[in-house]
């Protein structure tokens, strides 16, 4: 694993983790509520989102939307499975202590998906995720399936840089969601 990548990681985790519950339900707050104000969420009908994981930004509010079908992701080998939210209830403590959907919950299929939010350690400004460095994103998004889903970034300010190192596996997210608002990421140009 590349060594500067994961002193990056490091910081902005140990940032996040130094946010009062206050702060970190006010930041979560605000992008949630830009998330609701766009037109790209309120155009989809069925969204990949996430639980929240060691202060990540809490998108908890918007799966109480009966509009729209949700979906986590169950981590199974080394790849992402995904099903649909129904319920708490329906929640159990999966691979690395993060809770899953159960087995029993209905599947979503990629042709079924209208978006993905995607859960970040950082981002940058060309729209390069770094995430907690298991890959299961980067397979996620190499597989042809899922390729050509709208991807959004779910990331605090802090952690929006102006740029990450990236590899020849990673992948570009379309935008990506601070609490300051939605972000289109710069087109890099080709050397």
């Amino acid at each position: 694993m590349n060594k500067e990548k994961k002193q990056l990681r490091k910081k902005y985790l140990q940032e996040r983790l130094t946010l009062s519950p206050l702060q970190w339900q006010e930041k979560s707050k605000q992008i949630c509520q830009h998330l609701s104000e766009s037109l790209l969420v309120s155009n989809s009908k069925i969204i990949l989102s996430y639980l929240s994981f060691k202060q990540e930004p809490d998108l908890s509010l918007l799966h109480h939307d009966k509009r729209k079908i949700w979906g986590l992701p169950r981590c199974q080998g080394n790849e992402l499975i995904w099903h649909q939210f129904t319920s708490v209830n329906d929640l159990e403590i999966g691979k690395y202590g993060i809770l899953e959907p159960s087995t029993h919950s209905p599947l979503i299929y990629p042709h079924q998906v209208d978006l993905i939010l995607v859960p970040a350690v950082g981002c940058d400004r060309f729209g390069y995720r770094l995430g907690y460095g298991g890959g299961y994103y980067d397979r996620l998004f190499a597989q042809p399936l899922w390729q050509n889903i709208v991807r959004m970034g779910i990331v605090f300010d802090f952690a929006y840089v102006d740029k990450l190192i990236k590899e020849s596996w990673d992948k570009t997210l379309d935008y990506i969601c601070t609490e300051s608002g939605i972000k289109t990421p710069i087109k890099e140009q080709k050397e």
